[in-house]
């Protein structure tokens, strides 16, 4: 099965605006997701799909640099390969273009899609099958005011997650008022983290670190920005809840850097963030647990369609991994050419 032609495919899908989320760090709003589809070709009739889950604020990367990237560097360095041969070709798409990681996890995602598709079976049992029914999942409160953030959390707690997490990392009167007025529309018996995006200078993520006992606080995610991982090894120390490294986790090499200084109690993985599968998969042999906390597999729940023939088998609080070969999802394709928009930029 060779490889012939890569295809991409530039979409913007709208967002629930009362759903967007806002970050703390900056008080940046998510309300726009320049995606990218990708499409594998063959000499046989499979087409294996992918996605570049681009934001720019966030992984610095977009559709158009995505579409750049695939066509000018990665796929002439495909064209023409056993599309099988995943390993192989994942070597020369890590080696084609410095960072990008999501523009590299798609193709790679895209390769697994069509060996799955071509041996009939869903790429989680290509990986190994699966060790439990369904992935718990929670909720993430955007950075809002605290009266629109409580009412997201009702809502969220109506859609049956039990586990959920509320933006701050912005000024600390405000991330108070806000995960105060969350806890008290969730009651005790919801799990609550905070998450930072790196919001917090240091001085102020331990002061926060400190106040937020009050709120029974469950984790925190990423309380300062990325690259002092002493630092984050000695809020760590004076925590009580885990720590999660996020922004600070991209590569193995960044998981075994936070490992060696104790930075953390838990990793955030994104087949996205680091670059595929394969590296995903490494990042959580580091971790060496199998345990984790409810993840942030969402995403259907921001949009306000879907490009999928089926939906995605997530819902409030589990995501499942579809039976389908492959990756297990089919393009609407009227819905694609709806939301397909210009790559110029």
């Amino acid at each position: 099965m060779k490889i012939t032609r890569i295809e991409t495919i530039p979409v913007r899908v709208p967002l629930k605006q009362q759903l967007a989320i806002r970050s703390g760090k900056g008080n940046l709003q998510h309300t726009v997701s320049p995606f990218l589809l990708v499409k594998i070709h063959t000499d046989e009739p499979h087409i294996g799909l992918g996605e570049v889950s681009c934001t720019p604020r966030w992984s610095g990367e977009d559709q158009v640099t995505a579409a750049h990237f695939i066509q000018t560097y990665i796929a002439p360095l495909l064209i023409g390969e056993e599309a099988t041969d995943i390993n192989r070709l994942s070597l020369k798409i890590k080696t084609a273009i410095a960072g990008n990681p999501f523009t590299k996890a798609a193709v790679e995602m895209a390769l697994w899609d069509l060996l799955g598709k071509s041996l009939n079976t869903p790429v989680y049992k290509l990986l190994g099958g699966a060790i439990r029914e369904f992935v718990p999942t929670k909720w993430s409160v955007s950075g809002v005011e605290p009266a629109q953030a409580a009412d997201i959390a009702r809502w969220a707690v109506a859609q049956g997650f039990t586990c959920m997490k509320v933006k701050v990392g912005g000024e600390p009167a405000a991330d108070l008022a806000r995960v105060r007025a969350v806890r008290e529309a969730v009651g005790s018996g919801v799990r609550l983290g905070v998450d930072a995006n790196g919001g917090w200078p240091a001085f102020i993520a331990a002061d926060m670190i400190d106040r937020l006992r009050e709120f029974d606080i469950f984790f925190i995610e990423q309380p300062i920005a990325p690259g002092d991982d002493a630092a984050l090894a000695n809020l760590r120390q004076r925590a009580k809840a885990p720590i999660i490294a996020d922004e600070s986790l991209y590569t193995p090499q960044d998981a075994i850097a936070l490992a060696r200084a104790g930075a953390a109690d838990l990793f955030s993985v994104y087949i996205g963030k680091s670059g595929g599968i394969a590296a995903a998969r490494q990042i959580a042999a580091i971790a060496i647990t199998p345990d984790f906390l409810p993840c942030d597999i969402i995403g259907p729940f921001f949009y306000e369609d879907d490009l999928l023939q089926q939906p995605l088998p997530i819902i409030g609080g589990a995501a499942r991994a579809p039976d389908g070969p492959g990756l297990g999802v089919v393009l609407n394709d009227e819905k694609v050419e709806r939301y397909r928009v210009s790559q110029s930029v």
